[in-house]
């Protein structure tokens, strides 16, 4: 299936503007992540969760109450999933499981009428949050490194480079939209949590997938026109997989904006850091990746 006809395109006679897009977006999520940040999940700091079902809906705020009056404070309470089921998250550290015991004595001594099951405990020490915390940055990093041999030996050296260029810009540009939209409305409450970093591991998968299919219709295109400049090839190239890049990263994007949408709160940071990772991806293959190649051979004839 082709859903685009034949397009002759000139991208790279407009990646100029394009650097300064991508500049623009980079600057701001960068200030943003630094003023602002993201939270941390319970994954990476600690501390005790509970998923408790009630008998009929509670309120938010009458549960926030009779845990402040015991004296659990800054705990995160959520609607989960089910409108009976309630998400309780807070950071403090007890020995064993006296935070979690204090917190099904309170739901029961002020919901008396309104009896609750546990779901799910869990409980993460201080150490382990910081462990996990290192463990997601190592993954993010190998996996870019990997990617860099993995280009390099493939094709060229710098095609690799322009890869990981690509992916870096990726990552930080959907980290730094995710910073600026982070509580801006219930829906866009997100935390980093070992879901949300995978989701960028698999952003950094897709993303270089489209960045190779390019890679490989430009080597195969400099064997056929020998005679044509590597900028035409590059435009060649882009147009000619156009249409198979657009296919691929539209149903992506379709299953991950319904998953979004309706998948609940579990799935939502998952869901949206891949649906702005996407098409974040899909931009940069064709404006990024390919441009440094460009840029590269460009200066290399240059010197």
């Amino acid at each position: 299936m082709r859903f685009l006809k034949k397009t002759n395109l000139n991208f790279l006679s407009v990646r100029k503007t394009f650097y300064i897009a991508s500049l623009t977006l980079l600057s701001f999520g960068i200030i943003s992540l630094f003023i602002k940040g993201i939270d941390l999940g319970i994954d990476f700091l600690g501390g005790t969760e509970l998923i408790v079902q009630f008998q009929t809906p509670a309120k938010i705020s009458d549960i926030r109450e009779a845990l402040n009056k015991e004296g659990i404070t800054r705990a995160e309470i959520k609607i989960y999933g089910d409108p009976l089921n309630i998400l309780i998250r807070t950071p403090v550290h007890e020995f064993g499981t006296v935070v979690g015991d204090n917190i099904k004595t309170t739901l029961g001594k002020n919901f008396p009428d309104n009896p609750t099951t546990i779901l799910e405990e869990q409980k993460i020490g201080p150490k382990i949050g910081a462990e996990l915390r290192r463990g997601a940055i190592y993954a993010i990093l190998a996996s870019l490194i990997v990617m860099l041999i993995y280009i390099g030996f493939r094709f060229k050296f710098i095609y690799g480079v322009g890869a990981v260029v690509a992916l870096f810009h990726d990552v930080l540009i959907t980290l730094g939209i995710i910073s600026l939209l982070d509580g801006m409305t219930p829906f866009l409450d997100f935390e980093i949590d070992q879901n949300m970093v995978a989701a960028f591991l698999t952003l950094v998968g897709l993303s270089v997938n489209d960045s190779v299919v390019i890679f490989d219709r430009i080597r195969e295109n400099l064997k056929i026109y020998k005679t044509m400049s590597l900028f035409d090839v590059i435009n060649k190239s882009i147009n000619d997989t156009l249409s198979r890049t657009i296919i691929t990263s539209g149903t992506i994007f379709m299953v991950l904006f319904i998953i979004m949408l309706f998948g609940g709160e579990v799935t939502r940071g998952f869901a949206f850091t891949l649906t702005i990772g996407i098409v974040v991806g899909t931009y940069s293959s064709i404006y990024i990746a390919s441009a440094v190649v460009y840029e590269w051979s460009l200066r290399k004839k240059q010197s």
